[in-house]
């Protein structure tokens, strides 16, 4: 049989085969990985299952090829990988303004992931209904002015008030199996329970003390949208680290700096100091903006660092 997971639990994986849904675990064999992840199968992933003599359950024999995933550096285990989610046609990352504040370097690292696997990444702002003031509206501002000319859609909505969710975001999801990402506290949930009500995900509050998201969901879901498609939740992201990048590939992962590579006067040019560059001159002259050039340099030297 062939079925799609759904839902990892752990040891135990909820697998979809042909409408119906299988509890399902692994083989002994997969639990080692040449990449050293700690979770060897991932929500969308397609696999091949067996059914238990005389059980309702099955073992998943194979893990069929991935065509992309969204991976980072595991937060628990050193040199280890958690790998999100996988078989994407885009990821969207939801943001806010406070409650939590989403980092403009969070942003960039989620995005510079995305995009070393060509996964078209989307930008959802919500708790609209919470904007208020000149420095948020300045924050919302900068938010399009940097990322829509590299070619990210910026949506606005309330997912609490159910504003922008059907005209603005359900055009971006029908028919996609799509990613949903963030920090704790930015309204996945109740994004995603607006959308798919029987989903019926936990929400909390922010806590008070800390300004900070509550993990409401614990493990990553697929949920189908009746419209079609499907969205994938995943618990709240602390901290992006992504995986090692060469330190002249990290560029390729930026699109107002790709479009300028090979025209530098050295071929490994990193893009800080090197006399004849052309990114610093484009930065120079306005074509890439200020905030993007500097989250490049931290995360350059924060490879440098882990090397």
């Amino acid at each position: 049989m062939k079925g799609r997971v759904i839902k990892s639990t752990g040891s135990w994986y909820i697998v979809q085969v042909e409408g119906k849904v299988i509890s399902a675990r692994l083989k002994g064999k997969f639990k080692q990985d040449e990449l050293k992840l700690t979770n060897p199968i991932a929500v969308g992933d397609w696999v091949e299952l067996e059914k238990e003599a005389g059980q309702e359950t099955a073992v998943i024999s194979e893990i069929l090829p991935r065509e992309n995933y969204v991976i980072r550096k595991s937060t628990r285990k050193q040199h280890f990988s958690h790998i999100i989610a996988s078989n994407l046609d885009q990821a969207i990352l939801v943001i806010t303004m406070k409650k939590p504040r989403t980092s403009l370097g969070f942003i960039d690292r989620f995005l510079v992931s995305t995009e070393s696997f060509r996964i078209p990444a989307i930008l959802v702002v919500n708790k609209m209904d919470q904007l208020e003031g000149e420095d948020e509206a300045e924050w919302l501002q900068d938010i399009h002015e940097i990322y829509e000319p590299l070619g990210y859609s910026v949506l606005e909505v309330s997912a609490l008030m159910e504003q922008g969710l059907k005209e603005k975001f359900l055009p971006f999801i029908q028919g996609r199996s799509s990613l949903i990402a963030g920090h704790s506290g930015v309204g996945k949930s109740t994004l995603l329970n607006a959308l798919v009500p029987e989903a019926k995900q936990d929400t909390k509050e922010i806590s008070g003390y800390s300004a900070k998201g509550v993990h409401t969901t614990t493990f990553a879901e697929l949920f189908s949208i009746a419209e079609g498609g499907d969205l994938i939740d995943t618990p709240g992201i602390k901290e992006f680290g992504i995986l090692d990048v060469e330190e002249n590939e990290l560029s390729h992962f930026f699109p107002e700096m790709r479009k300028y590579l090979g025209q530098c006067k050295y071929n490994n040019c990193t893009h800080i100091n090197e006399p004849g560059c052309v990114v610093l001159q484009k930065l120079e002259q306005g074509f890439i903006h200020p905030y993007r050039y500097q989250n490049y340099v931290n995360i350059l030297h924060e490879e440098d660092s882990h090397r």
